[in-house]
């Protein structure tokens, strides 16, 4: 089989632009609904999406501004592993990836949650690695301020190295559930993991038996330097915002050197840019589809949300129809705030029309098109390495997420860039990727 790329499907409550929830087919009431959510995971499944993706934060966004936020649906969502586990029972084939800081959880409750999820699912968990941008999580862990950026990915680094030892605390082999000797399982076959690092000392053994995964697919998105080699390191599958080809194949390059430099594969780890569709049968009626979100952002709506995105800094005290001023770096993500200020500064923007351009995408590639124009684009980079698949952003849901499975997806499959059935029945299976040996059992061998 030639080279297939991959699909994830990131799924907010009412869909990633600021205003979906304004769409006349939102849901409202629907998202706390897990009949909804179980809609939303049958459709990518019916798409052959390897993976479904649930983003969290463990703080209000945008509270600083309460008239804002009033207008904004993405303040509140359910716990990811929660409902991710609700929709194992749910579902067959699709992965099922959720969001969990390592700044403000210890690695043993990380450890422990996608072990279990990955159990509960039969080998479709993942967790998607992050290091908490949002700022006002602080508040809500006994804490004055934000965690340093460096010393988030510091801890980030440690604490990944726990969970994956914590996850090789078992053999795959340890358990014999043998009746007529008595032994539930081989103690020799169970490792105390006794780390004492910088930051944590974790003893282990972690109490779940090693996932059916090995360890649960690991996916990580930041892309400044300290979160590309974090990603280098660790991850399976790379997340990324990019708005060009040219800047897709170079960070694309740079991941896979950065890759193959920790020892590892780059085959083995997949490069996922996100893409914000809006696809219909003609062009305008896309553009159409597009135009009828844009039209809705309120501007403190708008303001609000570039104040989250570049860290907290203010625009509210500067003309709306002037230019973006000079600003300061903040203590949050620092490669999302770089990305919007070189957007800003490249089209000579606003601060009315950066907001606009950020409300829909966040810095992602906004595709608006027909099923052709957007697959000829979608080809085009993964043709020529800048992608290995991609994270589809639904805009507004639940339709933009039918409307991909329904359109954009057989125009994959004629051009044979894409599956016609799942291959595997685990989540690294249908990623392609091997099953990941316990560092005990390579070193009996």
């Amino acid at each position: 089989m030639s080279r297939q790329l991959k699909l994830g499907a990131l799924i907010n409550a009412t869909g990633f632009h600021i205003a979906a929830w304004l769409h006349p087919n939102a849901p409202l009431a629907d998202a706390t609904d897990i009949d909804y959510y179980a809609r939303l995971a049958r459709s990518a499944e019916r798409g052959l999406f390897d993976f479904l993706f649930l983003a969290d934060s463990s703080a209000i966004m945008y509270g600083q501004d309460r008239e804002a936020m009033s207008r904004i649906a993405l303040v509140s969502h359910l716990e990811p592993v929660t409902l991710l586990s609700a929709l194992a029972a749910l579902t067959r084939n699709v992965g099922l990836v959720a969001s969990a800081t390592t700044t403000y959880n210890e690695p043993f409750h990380l450890a422990r949650k996608f072990a279990s999820l990955d159990h509960l699912s039969k080998g479709r968990a993942g967790w998607n690695i992050i290091t908490s941008a949002n700022q006002a999580e602080a508040g809500n862990f006994s804490r004055d301020e934000h965690v340093a950026h460096a010393q988030r990915y510091a801890r980030a680094h440690e604490a990944v190295e726990i969970v994956e030892g914590l996850w090789d605390s078992w053999d795959d082999d340890a358990f014999l559930y043998d009746r007529d000797s008595g032994v539930y399982f081989d103690p020799t076959r169970l490792h105390t993991l006794g780390h004492e690092g910088e930051l944590f000392r974790v003893s282990g053994p972690l109490n779940v038996p090693r996932p059916p995964q090995g360890y649960p697919v690991r996916l990580q998105a930041g892309s400044s330097d300290t979160g590309q080699r974090l990603g280098a390191r660790h991850a399976d599958v790379i997340f990324t915002a990019q708005r060009s080809l040219g800047a897709a194949q170079a960070f694309y390059r740079g991941i896979k050197d950065a890759v193959a430099g920790q020892g590892r594969d780059p085959d083995h780890v997949k490069v996922l840019p996100g893409i914000v569709p809006f696809v219909a049968a003609t062009q305008e009626a896309a553009q159409a589809k597009f135009d009828l979100l844009q039209d809705r952002i309120h501007p403190s709506v708008g303001l609000a949300l570039l104040r989250e995105l570049l860290g907290g800094l203010d625009l509210s005290g500067y003309p709306l129809d002037g230019p973006v001023p000079d600003l300061g770096s903040s203590n949050a993500g620092q490669s999302r705030q770089a990305l919007l200020l070189q957007t800003a500064r490249e089209g000579n923007l606003t601060i009315r029309q950066l907001y606009l351009k950020a409300a829909g995408a966040r810095g992602h590639h906004t595709l608006i098109g027909t099923p052709q124009t957007i697959v000829d684009e979608m080809e085009q980079w993964f043709r020529n390495e800048g992608a290995d698949g991609f994270n589809i952003i639904p805009p507004y849901l639940p339709d933009a997420l039918d409307d991909f499975v329904e359109l954009v997806v057989p125009e994959l499959q004629r051009r044979g860039l894409y599956r016609t059935a799942y291959e595997g029945k685990t989540f690294r299976e249908n990623l392609g990727l091997p099953h990941p040996r316990s560092r005990h059992a390579a070193g009996r061998a």
